[in-house]
């Protein structure tokens, strides 16, 4: 090679390692959201994930190489407090200087409330009073002692396990990630404005993909809307709206801790009632409680994952995960 294109080939290589040097610290909390930031991040760096594959984000404890990742930060993106309350303060401590966003209060993220009770059905307390009125405290049957001392179970359950307003699994609705896609991308960008231009190509590019995904994923379960299934723990509902397809149920409540004996069994009632199809585990929580609600039952089983524990952590694991979750659902019924 001659001295010249020997300088050439240096430079090119020196100038390469510059700007991948360069581009900014990036910490994200879970597999899906990192997922989403790696896309946009193409060709210019790579976020560092804090929340590993197959464990819950509802519950972890930080290695010291996360620990890290979050000192060395420049920008953070997390759901937020919502998921992950242990990360508020762990964030404020290790990153006080990074810029975060939390994606669940960017502007126009779909935000739903979350759902109460196993099988998502409103207790009307009025109504209730009004006919306890009606029939003088003196007519209820065992099968309305039964279900009031469930509801009474499921409401102690409720307050045991505080949340916040929100379902935090927001982003396995694909119309949140294409509108985080552009949020990244517009954080990226103030931090990095030298490699805007490549930030919201991706992102552009990885709006395309997720349209495309969406049509992907309506086609595999439009064979199977007259199924009915019931999930490990209430996580869903996101997906659940945005291809209009509704669990009947869900085993545990939406921060997946372990559910009540009456709430077990107002789920196996749903199951005999309705003859539910499939009833869903999920790989990071225990498939005992799933094994106790099928006793007796003809459903089916099968597994969603709403992290995507076994993908490679990656750009291409947002869209897999979500055609994951469609091909489960349409194979378990």
């Amino acid at each position: 090679m001659s001295r010249k294109l020997l300088t050439l080939s240096l430079s090119a290589t020196l100038m390469g390692g510059t700007a991948y040097a360069d581009a900014p610290k990036v910490a994200v909390d879970i597999a899906p959201v990192h997922s989403l930031v790696a896309r946009v991040m193409e060709g210019v760096g790579t976020p560092d994930l804090i929340v590993q594959p197959g464990a819950s984000p509802h519950e972890y404890s930080l290695r010291p190489s996360e620990a890290s990742a979050l000192q060395d930060a420049d920008l953070v993106f997390w759901i937020g407090p919502d998921l992950t309350p242990w990360l508020t303060d762990t964030i404020e401590t290790l990153a006080p200087d990074a810029a975060v966003t939390a994606l669940l209060e960017a502007d126009g993220t779909i935000e739903l409330e979350f759902r109460e009770g196993a099988l998502f059905e409103a207790h009307d307390h009025d109504d209730e009073k009004d006919h306890d009125d009606e029939e003088g405290h003196e007519d209820h049957d065992d099968h309305a002692d039964e279900a009031h001392d469930a509801h009474d179970d499921e409401e102690a359950e409720h307050d045991e396990h505080d949340h916040g307003a929100h379902d935090p699994h927001a982003w396995l609705s694909p119309q949140n990630a294409m509108t985080w896609l552009n949020v990244i991308a517009g954080q990226l960008s103030a931090a990095d404005p030298d490699n805007a231009g490549t930030y919201f190509a991706n992102a552009a590019a990885g709006r395309t993909e997720i349209e495309a995904l969406i049509g992907e994923v309506t086609a595999t379960l439009d064979p199977v809307r007259d199924g009915q299934f019931v999930v490990f723990h209430d996580a869903y509902q996101y997906f659940e709206a945005d291809f209009d397809f509704p669990a009947s149920g869900a085993i545990s409540i939406g921060d997946a801790s372990d559910p009540s004996p009456a709430r077990i069994a107002e789920i196996q009632g749903r199951i005999a009632e309705q003859g539910i199809d499939c009833v869903l585990a999920e790989p990071q929580f225990n498939p005992g409680l799933v094994a106790t609600v099928l006793d007796g039952t003809q459903a089916q089983t099968g597994i969603l994952d709403p992290l995507g524990s076994d993908l490679e952590p990656g750009p291409a694991l947002y869209p897999q995960l979500i055609r994951n979750l469609s091909t489960a659902l349409a194979g378990c019924m």
